[in-house]
């Protein structure tokens, strides 16, 4: 008997595909599992960009200090005031979920505030379609969508190569990697 289940009911992503709908935006407050504390020497110009580009709202503010921003539910990020980004964006990395339909509109929303913010969409080989975002304080950001689940696609074989198969194959339902 194995320790892990499968719990995507704690999770607000939607399963992918063609008809999936994003979450509402979570207003609710809880104890954060994680977030992501964001230095900005322009906290109100960070603001705008992650509100009308990358599509979180302003949970609350410390006015001048801090701004905490979220779209779903543990999608939560502090924008704190600091003088000094950094020049360029790091090797790091986080990552945002979102539905396929939000590729597309998130993309034109961040470029058409700073044309030169975007790289992708791209398709990956695990499956998803990942875009990098690089915000004004030069953070690292990878917004990726899973895609529906082919079985005979090149992706499902890419998965299955590393003991990955999806739970209608029986294959020891992956224990091995839960």
């Amino acid at each position: 008997m194995s320790d892990y289940y499968n719990a995507f009911e704690t999770s607000p992503v939607p399963a992918p595909g063609p008809d999936a709908v994003p979450p509402e935006l979570f207003r609710g407050i809880y104890g954060m599992p994680a977030f992501v504390k964001i230095p900005t020497s322009d906290l109100a110009a960070s603001v705008d960009f992650w509100t009308r580009g990358l599509g979180f709202f302003e949970l609350f503010s410390v006015p001048g200090e801090l701004v905490h921003l979220r779209r779903w539910a543990f999608q939560d990020v502090l924008l704190v005031a600091e003088a000094g980004a950094p020049e360029q964006a790091p090797a790091m990395s986080f990552s945002f979920s979102c539905v396929l339909s939000q590729v597309d509109s998130l993309v034109e929303a961040c470029r058409a505030l700073r044309p030169d913010s975007v790289d992708g969409p791209r398709d990956t080989p695990w499956n998803t379609r990942d875009v990098e975002v690089i915000t004004p304080e030069n953070a690292r950001i990878v917004v990726t969508a899973a895609k529906p689940f082919d079985p005979a696609s090149q992706e499902a074989r890419n998965l299955e190569a590393i003991g990955i198969t999806p739970p209608s194959v029986d294959h020891s339902d992956n224990r091995e990697h839960a």
